[in-house]
């Protein structure tokens, strides 16, 4: 039976509109989604907040198209310098770092986040969204993978909810179709990446340029990275998890090349429900931005006559072991997870540097996982503050102690995979 992390939006959400946007890495391939179903939308979006790290050229011009009230960036230089590049006469707030984009979170005249920011830096702004009661359409899937649970919690007090953006999920999302109690398995599906069926011996050859190079999406290089390793599905695995409350045996990972099949939802009678589409992010986008309703956002229908045949087959985890490695952290807990997704966050810096090779991310991340799952990164509690605009949220306090402790192993485990990167 599925268990979904969060309640959906209440009936009068449909009608209550424009709604009000804060857009969380509005610069990234998925915020500048966001801002294009916004567009073919003028009448149901009016965009708040935008926030971004350290693209302030790019955030400008958002800015200056959209004139939001508010902007956060990653910090005081980049603050510095979005501020020359903004029109005259137009002066909008501008915050900094973790706590300027959790207070854009919380606005009280924001109804809806898009929290898209890569990576671990993306929590706190989605933490703050949930405490404030905010409809979260949430791409950031570390957040889950950090603090599924705490963010469970928080929804479960606060009335927050959670919709799906990420490709896979938000299939799931739509092939559950009110039918949680009849659910026996999901199965998420993988495009295997550039390097399908290429063995270890060309891995340990791959060039940064080759590993960007993916045959389907076009994502931030992070995220392309992680799809070529297969641990952006390691990492959806441990996402799926806690958005729908399923057990790791309940979970299945297909690769399928085409990527025209997003997910499968396989149900107590046997029978595959499966969410097909057109490779393009802004489906899944619109279908959260503009729940309940159906938003057309000009994605060309998918043509099944023209699509050839379809594949599946298992991955191949001798080759790609970073799938495994999710599995592993998952079964071994928060901390776990944790250690993992701060590692790989090094690691995949590193290689794109060309500091690593390619098969050095997966030796790396099981080094940092065994140490990992020994306790060897334990750390004392943290000291936690919570910033005055959600002090009155319930559960704000407990909140902001659990995201200081994450922080603070997430610092430890950059540390030490950093050393380990410099012996290599």
């Amino acid at each position: 039976m599925i268990r979904y992390i969060s309640a959906l939006p209440a009936p009068e959400w449909e009608n209550a509109l424009p709604r009000s946007l804060c857009i969380l890495g509005s610069t990234g391939s998925i915020g500048v989604n966001g801002l294009r179903v916004a567009e073919a939308h003028p009448g149901m979006f009016a965009v708040a907040a935008l926030a971004a790290g350290r693209n302030v050229e790019l955030l400008a011009r958002q800015a200056g198209q959209w004139r939001p009230g508010w902007l956060a960036v990653q910090d005081e230089e980049a603050a510095a310098a979005l501020k020359c590049l903004l029109p005259k006469g137009y002066a909008p707030r501008i915050e900094v770092g973790a706590e300027g984009y959790a207070r854009l979170a919380s606005l009280p005249e924001v109804s809806c986040v898009l929290a898209a920011q890569v990576g671990a830096a993306g929590l706190p702004g989605a933490v703050a969204a949930a405490l404030a009661g905010k409809v979260i359409c949430l791409a950031n899937k570390e957040s889950l993978v950090l603090a599924g649970d705490l963010l469970r919690t928080i929804c479960a007090r606060s009335g927050a909810v959670i919709l799906p953006v990420d490709s896979e999920h938000n299939a799931v999302f739509q092939a559950l179709r009110r039918r949680e109690k009849e659910v026996r398995r999901i199965i998420i599906t993988a495009s295997g990446g550039p390097f399908r069926g290429r063995d270890k011996a060309f891995l340990a050859t791959v060039t940064p340029q080759q590993a960007l190079n993916h045959p389907n999406w076009r994502m931030g290089p992070k995220v392309t990275i992680d799809s070529a390793t297969l641990m952006n599905k390691g990492l959806e695995l441990i996402e799926a998890h806690h958005l729908y409350g399923v057990p790791a045996e309940n979970i299945g990972v297909l690769v399928h090349p085409q990527s025209l099949v997003h997910a499968l939802v396989e149900f107590m009678d046997g029978s595959l429900f499966a969410h097909m589409g057109t490779p393009d992010m802004r489906m899944p986008i619109a279908h959260c931005l503009a729940w309940p309703l159906c938003a057309d956002v000009g994605v060309a229908p998918l043509d099944l006559a023209k699509a050839g045949a379809l594949t599946f087959a298992e991955p191949d985890l001798q080759s790609f072991p970073c799938l495994s490695l999710a599995l592993r952290a998952m079964r071994g807990g928060p901390d776990c997870c944790t250690a993992l997704n701060a590692a790989n966050e090094i690691a995949v810096a590193a290689f794109l540097d060309g500091k690593i090779g390619f098969m050095d991310i997966p030796e790396l991340l099981a080094g940092v996982l065994g140490d990992a799952e020994r306790s060897l990164y334990a750390q004392p509690p943290a000291e936690a503050v919570t910033p005055d605009f959600l002090a009155g949220c319930p559960g704000a306090g407990e909140a902001f102690a659990r995201l200081a402790d994450i922080e603070h192993l997430d610092r430890a485990v950059r540390l030490d995979a950093g050393k380990r990167i410099a012996s290599l």
